[in-house]
């Protein structure tokens, strides 16, 4: 159980940056993993009245704000069109369309959870994050950082012209997923995100040029091939690294023969 001693709705976020530096704060999100923690938050830091539950949008990009809920992101047609379909199949699967009401993206990937396939979709994207003393960095860079006690503001998804497509595979539809895999073609560098290793997701370029004269048969299978071995798996209850590195190969292929696909 969770226990609340104080409560505080912000009015700025510079308040939400003073206030977290105390240990014993916590910024709200959905509380959907938090509340089935047993801890006691000395301060909830509640960012509603920031305006940071909109989705906004110009020619170069979506400005994500750290409150928009989940079930917002699946639905938004802009990023559906710019994605291909490929934000709301990453969505679509986690847990129910109650649970993504609630559930937030700044703290989807503020946690930088290793089942995450919030965060393994963005990683595939031309994506960063504005955070509130830290400034905006690319989500690559965020990923690999230590949590700290910045703000999370917005995601910002640069309009760079790009295919994309996703996949997972779960014991059960609403489940965690044992691998979730995207895969992009952003301004012709092909890039996968591998995530639920059960690690946090990573994302790796095509280095070794595989793609570079376009998508066959043979050369999906040379890139799946060798995204097996750059991609670092481990085992759990859900499944043995063994599986998760076969799985890898597997949706690697077929979400590049499905961009090749598109791009034809």
């Amino acid at each position: 159980m969770v226990t609340i001693q104080n409560y505080v709705r912000v009015k700025n976020l510079e308040e939400a940056y003073t206030l977290n530096q105390k240990k014993g704060s916590m910024i709200l999100g959905g509380m959907l993993w938090t509340k089935m923690q047993d801890r006691t938050i000395q301060t909830a830091i509640d960012l509603c009245e920031l305006g940071l539950d909109r989705i906004d949008e110009n020619a170069d990009a979506f400005f994500i704000g750290a409150m928009v809920s989940l079930r917002e992101i699946e639905l938004h047609e802009g990023l559906y069109a710019y994605t291909q379909g490929a934000v709301r199949d990453a969505l679509k699967d986690i847990v129910g369309v109650q649970f993504r009401n609630l559930a937030t993206v700044g703290g989807s990937i503020w946690g930088r959870f290793g089942f995450s396939d919030v965060l393994t979709m963005f990683l595939a994207m031309d994506t960063y994050v504005e955070l509130f003393q830290g400034g905006i960095i690319p989500l690559q860079e965020f990923a690999e950082k230590k949590p700290d006690r910045d703000v999370l503001v917005r995601l910002i998804v640069k309009k760079t012209p790009g295919v994309y497509a996703y996949a997972s595979v779960r014991n059960q539809r609403t489940d965690f997923p044992v691998l979730a895999c995207a895969a992009a073609n952003v301004s012709g560098t092909y890039r996968i995100s591998v995530g639920a290793r059960p690690g946090k997701a990573i994302c790796i370029t095509d280095e070794e040029g595989f793609l570079t004269d376009g998508i066959t048969e043979e050369r999906a299978k040379q890139f799946a091939k060798w995204v097996e071995t750059k991609i670092p798996t481990a085992g759990n209850h859900r499944g043995s690294a063994a599986y998760r590195t076969r799985l890898t190969g597997a949706l690697c292929y077929r979400l590049t023969k499905k961009i090749g696909e598109e791009q034809a």
